[in-house]
C-alpha cells in the first residue's frame, strides 16, 4: 500500500481552487454570447477553459506519487469554493441546502481519508 504525501494533497487543493475560478470566469463569459464570434473572442471564456486547463495540470503533479482513491475526492474541495465565488462574484445566496452539501463533501472526504489508513 503506498501513502500520499502531503505535496500531492498540495497540488490537488490548488487544482480545485484553480478549477473553481474557471467555473467563474466560464459563467460570466457565458452571459456575453451572442453569437460563434462572441464565443471566439471572448476573453472571460477563454481564460475560463485556461484555468480548468491549469487545474488539471496541477491534478497530474498531484495523483502521480498518491494514492487516486483518497486525492480524487480532494477535488470535490472545488465545489466548496465554487459556492463562496458564486456569492462574491454573482451574489447567489446562500442557503442552509448549500451549507449541508457543503458539509456532506467534507465529511465524505473525512470518511475516505481515514479508509485510506492502514
Amino acid at each position: 500500500m503506498t501513502t500520499t504525501p502531503f505535496s500531492s494533497m498540495a497540488w490537488i487543493f490548488l487544482c480545485g481552487f484553480v478549477g473553481s475560478f474557471g467555473a467563474v470566469f466560464l459563467k460570466s463569459g457565458a452571459s456575453r454570447i451572442h453569437n460563434i464570434k462572441s464565443i471566439l473572442t471572448n476573453w472571460r471564456l477563454v481564460l475560463g477553459i485556461g484555468m480548468y486547463l491549469l487545474s488539471s495540470v496541477f491534478f497530474v503533479f498531484g495523483v502521480r506519487r498518491g494514492e487516486l482513491s483518497v486525492l480524487y475526492p480532494l477535488v470535490a474541495l472545488g465545489y466548496m469554493w465554487t459556492v463562496v465565488w458564486s456569492r462574491v462574484f454573482f451574489g447567489e445566496p446562500l442557503t442552509r441546502s448549500k451549507f449541508i452539501a457543503v458539509g456532506l463533501i467534507l465529511v465524505g472526504i473525512a470518511f475516505l481519508g481515514l479508509g485510506s489508513q492502514k
